[in-house]
């Protein structure tokens, strides 16, 4: 059976303040934006082809609400790998981006944590070159 992971939610307050941040300031694409009842929206983005995309759900109750910006506990949860991290994160930073740490090198390749506007911490990585040697 051939499969992948689709999909991935994230709790957001408001999907158009998501939506200022995850496609204006990040960048990503939007992928469908469809009334499903009331408020309700399915919302989805995408950072670039081959990935995951990112359903944004909007916080409908008290625990959800709890839950938003915190759905890593504190920790690097999301991953979001560039060709050129000095760029992205120089082009972020100017747009008001919050780096927590980094840039820094580390075996898997450069990286820098940054916060989205909720504060979920994101991994921007610049993968290291593959090695054709190892398998």
């Amino acid at each position: 059976m051939r499969r992948k992971l689709a999909l991935v939610a994230i709790l957001v307050r408001d999907y158009d303040e998501a939506l200022g941040f995850y496609v204006g300031t990040l960048g990503f694409d939007l992928v469908e934006d469809t009334p499903i009842s009331g408020a309700k929206r399915w919302v989805v983005v995408r950072a670039g082809p081959g990935g995951a995309d990112i359903l944004l759900a909007r916080a409908t109750d008290e625990a959800q609400t709890a839950a938003v910006g915190r759905q890593g506990g504190g920790r690097v949860w999301l991953f979001l790998h560039t060709d050129d991290l000095d760029r992205d994160h120089a082009r972020l930073s100017g747009l008001g981006v919050r780096f927590a740490d980094g840039p820094r090198r580390e075996p898997y390749g450069k990286v820098a944590v940054f916060e989205d506007l909720y504060g979920n911490r994101w991994d921007l990585i610049e993968p290291a070159p593959v090695d054709q040697g190892k398998a």
